[in-house]
């Protein structure tokens, strides 16, 4: 049976989030060929499916439009225009860096596919990734607005994709690589002292939960506390899957979760 991981590349990691619309291009460079060198070593032992959030290029246009509130403006539906486009573009650099690579990824547009009611997604089309996925393909999803059944329109998160996908497709993994190398007490970014938690499971999740605070730059899918509480949430349901978190800045750290080596960096969720 092939083993089967959800990596995603986090808004954080592949664009700089304090400069609107700009691509962290050498780092997704190395980010594919990571990814490429696992896929060639293990073949059809791995099945690989890719997502990977907005960052400077969606989050910007989305708090600018309100676009998660829903369409309670006068230029609602023209925001909700602008984020699929600029998700999109980002979309467009992440897909042809991968193939760049060599890699057989093929993408998957959340706004074509998906109906959101709040926070909750309530149709989600997975039959042609499904397929993708059998033919060895890397089917790739992101961050994108979708019609929302209560307030007309909502941003839909790669996590909440994944737990979608997760249920579906039982992965035995689950990787979200962003800037910071996994789940810390305080903000590293501002606290050089900040102390990184290494696993978090139902013995600490209580003592967890009260640390966590929101993202350091412009997201509207609700930061760090949001994206582990949804995964420890999943780990929870669906034993034994384990999340992991950390940076897409430390080479070969990638290549290595997906490669099946022992993973002794970053945040486990279990």
């Amino acid at each position: 049976m092939s083993e089967l991981i959800l990596l995603k590349l986090g808004g954080s990691a592949i664009t700089d989030k304090t400069q609107p619309m700009t691509a962290r291009l050498d780092i997704l460079e190395r980010l594919a060929t990571e990814i490429k060198n696992a896929l060639d070593e293990r073949g059809s032992d791995l099945q690989l499916l890719i997502g990977h959030g907005s960052g400077s290029f969606g989050h910007s246009v989305a708090a600018k439009y309100e676009t998660h509130k829903g369409a309670n403006r006068a230029d609602s539906w023209l925001g909700f225009a602008e984020v699929a486009a600029v998700a999109a573009e980002l979309n467009h650099i992440v897909l042809k860096t991968l193939r760049q690579a060599g890699i057989p990824a093929i993408k998957f547009q959340p706004s074509a596919s998906t109906r959101t009611r709040g926070s909750q997604l309530m149709y989600f089309e997975t039959y042609p990734i499904k397929e993708a996925l059998r033919e060895g393909l890397v089917p790739v999803v992101y961050g994108d607005v979708s019609v929302d059944a209560n307030q007309g329109m909502s941003i839909v998160s790669t996590e909440l994709l994944f737990d979608n996908l997760a249920r579906e497709l039982t992965p035995s993994k689950i990787a979200l690589v962003g800037q910071v190398n996994g789940v810390y007490e305080t903000d590293p970014l501002t606290d050089p002292n900040a102390e990184l938690i290494e696993e978090i499971d139902g013995s600490n999740w209580d003592e967890v939960e009260g640390m966590l605070g929101g993202s350091h730059a412009t997201d509207v899918t609700g930061g760090m506390f949001t994206k582990v509480r949804d995964m420890y949430r999943l780990t929870i349901a669906m034993p034994p899957m384990q999340a992991f978190v950390f940076s897409a800045d430390e080479p070969g750290y990638v290549e290595a979760l997906l490669k099946g080596q022992t993973v002794d960096f970053g945040t486990i969720i279990n």
